[in-house]
Order: structure tokens, then sequence, then C-alpha cells
């Protein structure tokens, strides 16, 4: 989840797609639909919904070459489908033809995430990260959701003299400590109350709800009779909202990184809950990091530069000895402060990469080697580790936000607060924050303040229209549903809980490390390929196994397999980089690319 900072973390890009494979592709045809299907008689599109986005012309986009990829147009939906003649938001798009037009099957529609990701530019870098089968298939469409990106975007501020003041005392990864807690709380306040005031008009028309309404317009507009969607993390959820409000419009919807909508949304006996108290995304990086440092203590010092000892003691030691006063580092006559959210968060962001083992361990052993007393490290090695410690930082902190006006906190908070249940007063946060720690140690303050802006007391602005369920439709077609054991992101079990929602779905599973599965593991790869392009879905309880483990070892007996059936090992398929994937992050931090 993010507020503030952009974050990318460098050495994702450029992987091999390596693992195993479910079962071989079937042999691509021109099949318009897929094979395995839905219940015999599957829910339809309600009346309501119906009349809602039907009776809104389908747009004829005037594409146009652009970026030197493909092509792009902008159209206009209605602001809100009750009042379809009223105001307008303009939507952009980009679509990157079919490499094999005779054998084209249609549009796939992407996102990648956030909210506030930018689906345009997952569109342009399609041919870097999916498989050269379904660019040959489909023309790849992404689309910026309302508020977001190049469509017509949401600012809460009069101006960036206004934003900048607010966002200034919110440079913080997330806020620990009473002083810092009650500036955040501050910053967050004016930001609800400038979404409900300067913003309303928009920030109260992006629920997942007007997106996917603007999905199905967008469908009609490329000519497609059913959609196909591939959707990672948050886009899962833009996912799940289509096929319950439009379950007889789908043909397929391939959901990576799983949101459960119900934990998104919330209830009535929830709604005093944070967000991630639903979600447990803490839970998960907190799972992920304890298996990780008992593994660095299995393989020891020649696998693990972070063994020595016991690594849980020594990493609870560092976390212990920041909280405390932070670690001051001097080039020359410079000073640099490196805080424990500071530390919480390089940990929590190298989580998102399949390499986490050794980024998480390095980092561990870099701050805890500039701990140490005088004496027992050399300069030379003080120096090494202030560098690569400050190069990470200098990554995962916030940019400068004067110029130009920089809407991300707004766009995030534009879905998240208008779509979901939120406790009612911001100052409740430290409280509700401390809470989650103590439940999901380093990581329950740094989710839980995500969401911090929502507080229903100064977040006013609502969606008449935003849809709260059911979520549990019969679609048309069966939805595949991909979740990885050590997602720091999108925790295991939303993956297992919103794919028993939906008759006919189907679960895959994986063991790899990152956030998000496709591009990481040949066989979640090949897998979802498969389902795109044929409609072939794995087999029920497949556990796809990634070779890429943390300390160069290969999944085996240690992992928990909790019944699930193992898939076969095969070679990997073409080289790729990861998906720019713009998962959900904690507190001040924006959409990694790759996590």
């Amino acid at each position: 989840m993010s507020l503030t900072s952009r974050l990318s973390v460098s050495g994702v890009a450029a992987l091999m797609i390596t693992g195993a494979l479910v079962a071989p592709a079937p042999a691509a045809s021109a099949a318009p639909a897929p094979r395995a299907a839905a219940a015999a008689s599957g829910d339809v599109t309600s009346p309501e919904e119906a009349e809602r986005v039907d009776r809104v012309p389908a747009p004829a986009p005037a594409w146009y070459n652009c970026y030197g990829v493909g092509q792009c147009a902008t159209v206009t939906v209605p602001l809100d489908y009750d009042d379809p003649a009223g105001p307008t938001v303009e939507i952009a798009l980009l679509r990157v033809k079919a490499r094999k037009p005779q054998s084209r099957i249609g549009s796939l529609f992407v996102n990648p995430g956030g909210p506030g990701g930018s689906g345009t530019a997952m569109a342009a870098s399609s041919s870097m990260f999916l498989s050269d089968g379904v660019l040959d298939r489909f023309d790849i469409v992404g689309f910026d959701p309302r508020g977001i990106g190049f469509s017509d975007t949401v600012a809460c501020f009069p101006s960036t003299r206004a934003q900048s003041i607010v966002m200034a005392k919110m440079n913080m990864l997330f806020p620990y400590g009473t002083p810092q807690e009650s500036t955040f709380v501050k910053s967050v306040q004016a930001i609800g109350r400038g979404c409900s005031t300067t913003g309303a008009t928009l920030a109260g028309a992006m629920s997942t709800a007007e997106v996917a309404r603007d999905m199905d317009v967008l469908r009609r507009a490329v000519g497609d009779t059913k959609l196909t969607f591939l959707g990672f993390s948050y886009g899962t959820a833009l996912g799940q909202y289509y096929a319950n409000m439009f379950p007889d419009r789908v043909r397929a919807l391939a959901l990576d990184g799983v949101i459960d909508p119900v934990s998104w949304t919330g209830t009535p006996q929830t709604r005093d809950q944070l967000l991630d108290d639903r979600l447990r995304s803490a839970d998960g990086a907190y799972r992920a990091l304890t298996k990780l440092l008992a593994r660095c203590d299995r393989v020891g010092p020649q696998g693990c530069v972070f063994s020595a000892g016991d690594p849980a003691k020594h990493f609870a030691a560092i976390a212990r000895k920041l909280r405390a006063k932070p670690l001051v580092l001097r080039f020359g006559k410079s000073t640099f402060k490196v805080t424990y959210a500071d530390f919480v968060s390089l940990v929590l962001s190298s989580l998102y990469t399949p390499y986490a083992g050794e980024m998480v361990t390095e980092i561990a052993a870099s701050v805890e080697a500039l701990l140490a007393a005088p004496g027992k490290v050399t300069g030379k090695q003080r120096s090494l580790a202030s560098k690569a410690l400050l190069d990470r930082l200098d990554r995962l902190r916030s940019p400068g936000r004067d110029f130009p006006y920089d809407n991300s906190a707004e766009a995030f908070a534009g879905v998240m607060c208008t779509d979901a249940r939120h406790p009612a007063d911001a100052a409740s946060w430290p409280v509700l924050t401390a809470r989650a720690d103590a439940r999901a140690p380093y990581f329950g303050r740094a989710w839980g303040w995500g969401s911090a802006a929502c507080a229903e007391n100064t977040w006013t602005v609502r969606d008449e229209d935003a849809y709260l369920g059911p979520f549990d439709r019969t679609t048309a077609a069966p939805v595949l549903f991909v979740g990885n054991y050590w997602d720091p992101a999108t925790n295991y079990r939303e993956a297992v809980s919103a794919s028993r929602r939906l008759p006919g779905s189907r679960l895959l599973s994986s063991d790899n490390w990152g956030h998000t599965a496709y591009g990481t593991s040949a066989c979640v790869t090949r897998a979802v390929d498969a389902y795109l392009i044929e409609g072939a879905l794995p087999a029920a309880g497949t556990l796809c196994r990634s070779s890429m483990q943390p300390f160069g070892r290969t999944s085996g007996r240690e992992v928990e397999t909790d019944s699930i059936s193992v898939a076969a090992v095969s070679a990997a398929g073409e080289t790729k980089s990861l998906p720019p994937v713009a998962g959900l992050y904690p507190a001040s931090m924006l959409p990694m690319n790759g996590g």
C-alpha cells in the first residue's frame, strides 16, 4: 500500500522464467472460448447493472501509434452510470496488437494492481513479461483506471504547494513513536478532508465497481463479446468485482496475488478493524521472514551471510536497537540516519522479490555490522556496508514532490477509501497498529498505517454505487486464482478463501518467493498461459514448485504441502522479465516495479 514515495528494487528485472510445469500446455487453437465450463446454469448480470452499462454506447477508440510499441486512444465514459448523459471521465487506453492476427483470439485486458497502477504502462511493456504464445494470440489492452495515470486524475489539493506542505510531514516510511504518529495522523486527515471536498467529484466515483463498469464498456469498445483478463495484486479484486457484477460476460479471468474481496470491503461486523487486520498482509510478511531466517540458519555461513548464531534472535536484536535510537552514518560532513522504520521497510521491500533470501539477510548483516561496537568491524567493512545500505534507502525513500503535481496518494486512497469500511477516527491508528504489530511483529505497523487516510470521520465522500457483494456468483467460465505461500503482500490464505467463494473456480498454488507468481515460476506461467489461450485449468490441488529458492536451494520436503499435489518438474520457458506489478505496499510507499 502507499501514501507518499515511489519504491523500486534493483536487480528484479530481466529474470529467467524457471520452475516446474503443471502439465504440458495443450496445442494452441483458434477456439474463441475456453474448453472448461462453469456450472450449467450460471448467474447473469443483474437487470440494474445491465441497464447501467448497456445503455452506454460502445466508444469507438480513435487509435494512433504511440511509444513505438502499440496504439493509444482515449474514450469517455459516464462519471456516474446512473446519469449516463451527465458528466464524463476520460479513460486512457493502450493496446499492443496480436503478433499472429490470423490466430487472434481477442483482447487480453491487463491490470498491474496498486490501486493506482498504470494499465497502459503494463500493456506497453507486455512483450517483456508475457509469454510468446499469449502475445501471438491476443491484443494486449491496458487502461488507466479513472482518477489514475493518463486518465482524468483525481486531485485533492488546490495546488502543488498545498499538497507539498502536507506530504512533507509524511516523509517517513511509516510512523513510529508518539511524535511521528501525531504528525502522520494530522497529515492523513488533511488528505481525507481534501479528497472529500476539493477532490470529491472524482474521489467519490473511483470505487472498484465503477472501474469494473468501465471495463465492461471498454470490452465492447474493442469488440469482445466476453472478457479475458489478467490481473495482479489489487487487480485481482477488480477481476473478482467484474466476475460477480457481470458473471455471464466472463471468458477467462486469471488472478495472481489474490485479495479476497470480502476482506477488502469489510462487513458491518469488521468495519472497526484496520484493513490489514482483514487482509493479513503483515502476517504473510512475518511468516515469510520467519521462514527465511530459519533457512538461513540451516544452510550456514557457506550459504547465508547472516547465519552466525541464531538469525531470528540477531534480527530481533537489530530491531530492538533501532527502536531505541537510529543508526547514524557519516560521510565526510554529511550525516544520515537509518531508523527502525527504514530497516523494516527495506526488509519488506526485499521480501517482494524472488531474491528475498539473499536480499533480506544481506541487509540484516549490513545493519548488524554498522551497529557493532568500534573495533569489531574494520573501517573498510563499515564504509562498504554504509554505502550499500544508503543506496537501497535512496531507492526506497520519497522523492521530492514539488513539480509536477503527483496524485499518487490520492489515487491510492481514492479507491481503497471509497471501496471499503474503515474505523471512524484516524487518531485510533496508533493503538490499532500497535496491536497489529504484536500479532505480526515488525510488519503490523508498516501495513496498518497504509489505510489511515480512510478514517470515516475525515474521508466522508462516498460512492452510492460501490459494490459490497455478494461475491459468490457462478461465472460463464471458471476463474483461475494463483497464490504463493510466501507472498508478503497478498497473504496466501486470501487466495484460498477467495477461490472458495466463486463456484467452479480453481486455485493454483506456488512455493515461489516474492509478490505474485507469473514470471517467477515457469509452472505458474505455463498454467496461466494455457488457461488464457485454451481455457485449460490446472489439475485441482496443484502446487507449483519454483526452482528460484532462497540461498540457492530448490524446494523440497521442507515446504509445507498441506496435502496439495506436487507438479512435475520441467524445463523453463522463454526468458522474460517480471511483470511490472504495482502491488499493495504499506504505509508511505508506492507500488514497486516487480512487486
